[in-house]
């Protein structure tokens, strides 16, 4: 049993969840998933997510993920989905339950001391400091710091009780190990990786390039400069938009693509706010089957993320899908991304946020520095690639079940 309280429906449950479940499926493991869905993306994307699992021979069950009241919602949710978790397990008889991030991880904790099963925390990241780091848990309310310190007493119990542990980064497992009360524990580094298969810009024609660009507006001597994703948050936006206009403001031929769902005219008004002028900047949607067409047109990848103690398990779902297509990414450190972008030489690291920096990194764009996309591919693919993150997976799966 995969928990999920992420929905399948949301975008990471798409690139980062059944991606991986579909190829070890061909493998010979059985899923039945157990995830929370919104509403308004179920009706979107329900018959797409029905077709993947349908073909893959997944169970999916449901249940509607709940955000009113505030808190209340949250103890609701645990309540239905332990209920549910323990009614499936006495039915099934799960071999694992395998937990992605915290909230599943109670469940998966509660179901190994119960009846035994073998559970696998997927922690993805430090979710109570990412909740922290981010200012939905002020430690100044005596509520949320008794929610952080329980979750953190919580995250003890999953290290040390789990059968198996999968984390995003080296730095978070190296952060970990250096943990007396840790130094022993078994951890395997899982990034987010992408399907090459699908991201692949050898797939795509120059006819369909340009076919695009004409569609979006953007001149064909334009070199374009883009952002995928939720703008706000944890992306520094403003910090983008800065480098953006030095950037073009040194180089006329940039223009900033926006793919993102967030609205258009939101973010059009923000980069205007930060001195991009309209005809610089283009805001589009791409769905996930569209999105190496949208990324193909590009010269490079921007993400600049804020760099809290959480981040450093981090690892960006951009940054694989981005390399997979070949492109070269400007980005600052957080978790491994610097390091993989230095030690690649695939990108360009921003080391601080200064106008000084940012002219730096502009002249070393426009220098003329030859862009290998196949180069870059063969290096995401070391990496990133979906196939080899499912091969960790499988072994994991392997050792658990021994």
């Amino acid at each position: 049993m995969y928990i999920s309280y992420d929905g399948l429906t949301d975008p990471l449950g798409q690139s980062q969840v059944l991606p991986y479940l579909t190829e070890l499926s061909k493998r010979g493991y059985q899923f039945t998933i157990l995830s929370f869905e919104k509403k308004y993306r179920f009706g979107k994307e329900k018959d797409l997510v029905e077709k993947l699992i349908r073909d893959a021979g997944i169970k999916w069950v449901l249940l509607w993920f709940t955000s009113k009241p505030p808190v209340l919602s949250k103890v609701y949710d645990r309540w239905k989905l332990r209920c549910t978790a323990v009614r499936l397990y006495r039915r099934e008889k799960f071999e694992i339950i395998h937990c992605r991030s915290y909230v599943a991880a109670e469940v998966g904790l509660f179901l190994k001391r119960k009846f035994g099963a073998r559970f696998l925390f997927d922690m993805r990241g430090f979710w109570a400091d990412e909740k922290v780091d981010n200012g939905q848990w002020d430690q100044h309310n005596y509520f949320y710091r008794r929610i952080y310190n329980h979750y953190k007493k919580k995250e003890k119990d999953f290290l040390l009780e789990a059968d198996g542990i999968i984390t995003l980064t080296n730095a978070a497992k190296n952060y970990l190990l250096s943990k007396p009360e840790y130094k022993d524990l078994s951890v395997e580094v899982i990034p987010c990786c992408a399907d090459f298969g699908h991201f692949d810009f050898a797939k795509i024609s120059s006819e369909q390039i340009a076919e695009l660009r004409c569609k979006l507006q953007i001149p064909r001597e334009a070199k374009i400069n883009t952002y995928l994703g939720s703008v706000g948050g944890w992306y520094m936006t403003k910090e983008m938009f800065s480098f953006f206009k030095t950037l073009s403001g040194r180089f006329a031929e940039y223009v900033m693509l926006v793919l993102t769902k967030d609205n258009p005219d939101e973010v059009k008004k923000e980069a205007l706010a930060n001195g991009i002028t309209p005809d610089k900047i283009f805001v589009t949607y791409s769905n996930r089957e569209q999105l190496p067409q949208y990324l193909a047109i590009s010269d490079y990848g921007l993400f600049f993320i804020r760099n809290t103690f959480s981040k450093i398990a981090s690892s960006p779902t951009k940054h694989a899908e981005l390399m997979a297509m070949g492109l070269p990414v400007i980005c600052n450190d957080i978790g491994d991304t610097g390091g993989i972008v230095d030690s690649t030489r695939t990108g360009i690291v921003v080391n601080d946020f200064s106008e000084t920096s940012f002219k730096a990194v502009a002249d070393r764009l426009h220098s003329g520095v030859k862009v290998n996309r196949s180069y870059i591919r063969d290096c995401a693919k070391k990496i990133f690639d979906l196939r080899t993150g499912a091969d960790k997976y499988f072994k994991m799966y392997e050792d658990v079940s021994a």
